[in-house]
Order: structure tokens, then C-alpha cells, then sequence
């Protein structure tokens, strides 16, 4: 089970880290952290980058997930 378990666990971890790329750069907090207007306008999220943003915090939830039953399991 714990190889099962750590296979899951680095799929879903290149699948969380190939997802977030996909996210389009928008430099909120980079630019509001340096002095820019980074918060000035904000835009709702929709079509494609809803999706992306919603399966990246599934991939997020289930690496946790997998993560803490991993460490119950070999604990």
C-alpha cells in the first residue's frame, strides 16, 4: 500500500506543478509588494482560467490528502 501511496503521491505532485505553470501570470502580489498597483482592478476569473484555478486546488486537496495518510500509514 505505501508504494501505491507514493506513486499517487508524485503523480499528483508533477500534475499540481505542471498545472501551476499553466496559470497565467498576473503579478498581483509581486507588484503590490514592490510598490506597483497590483490590487487596483480586479477581474473575476472565467471560462479556462476558472478551470485550471478550480482543478489546481483539487490537485492541492488531494496531495494533501494523499500526503497525510501516507505519513498515518508509515507512522
Amino acid at each position: 500500500m505505501r508504494l501505491y501511496l507514493n506513486i499517487a503521491q508524485i503523480i499528483i505532485s508533477v500534475a499540481l506543478v505542471a498545472i501551476i505553470l499553466l496559470q497565467g501570470r498576473r503579478g498581483d502580489l509581486g507588484g503590490s509588494v514592490f510598490g506597483g498597483t497590483g490590487g487596483a482592478i480586479y477581474q473575476k476569473r472565467r471560462g479556462l482560467e476558472k478551470t485550471i484555478f478550480q482543478v489546481t486546488v483539487g490537485l492541492a486537496i488531494a496531495f494533501f490528502v494523499i500526503t497525510l495518510v501516507n505519513v498515518i500509514v508509515t507512522g
